[in-house]
């Protein structure tokens, strides 16, 4: 494997972690002393989540990558840094697929785009920004945080990510092609990725015998 999707991979075995840890943290299987501070922990990593999603696209690129994610570090509005990624990359942000039966045998799926139920790149932007809000120590003669909310809505945004990435076409930076990337192999559970081309009829692995025809991706 090339090491700019090696690279890509890795980006998004660390989604994945961290995805873990949320939902673990929610479910109460593991606890921090104070409720708010758990709460802020499941904050903390969605955000980390939703940078690693905007710049996964530039992994190829390690200096690139790098200078990039100490913007989001320094809390550059994450709009700003957005477009500065997608000059870069226009195609930065991931594609969702949805597979589909091509025929009434179903031997055959086809790889289409998703039109709703996954977080958009405004969505993350503003998801980006709630986590920020968050974040930051909280004024003793203001509002208080509502963090009723947050523990609430923590579920739902990780749906929305997990919709969106779970399976995806992606153009990383400096290669002229597309790629498919599904989250868990039925085999191994581990990310994987390959190169797509309009019409190329792929297997997902070899116990698979479905055939997957790439349609309506551009």
């Amino acid at each position: 494997m090339e090491p700019d999707t090696k690279a890509y991979i890795a980006v998004m075995e660390e989604i994945k972690r961290r995805m873990e840890v949320v939902s673990t943290l929610h479910a109460r299987k593991i606890g921090i002393m104070y409720r708010d501070t758990h709460v802020e922990s499941m904050v903390l990593q969605v955000r980390m989540i939703t940078e690693l999603v905007a710049l996964a696209s530039l992994a190829a690129n390690k200096s690139i990558f790098e200078r990039n994610r100490k913007k989001f570090k320094k809390h550059w509005h994450p709009d700003k840094i957005l477009k500065d990624v997608e000059s870069l990359n226009p195609n930065f942000y991931p594609k969702p697929l949805a597979q589909e039966p091509l025929n009434d045998a179903h031997s055959e799926i086809g790889l289409f785009e998703k039109e709703t139920g996954f977080m958009t790149r405004d969505e993350l932007i503003q998801v980006h920004g709630r986590c920020g809000n968050l974040l930051h120590a909280q004024n003793p003669y203001g509002k208080n945080a509502d963090y009723d909310y947050y523990e609430q809505i923590v579920p739902e945004w990780l749906k929305r990510i997990g919709k969106l990435l779970s399976s995806h076409r992606i153009k990383l930076l400096n290669k002229n092609r597309f790629y498919w990337v599904w989250m868990q192999d039925v085999k191994d559970g581990q990310v994987h990725m390959q190169p797509l081309e309009l019409g190329d009829k792929v297997n997902v692995h070899p116990d698979v015998l479905a055939s997957f025809e790439l349609k309506r991706w551009e």
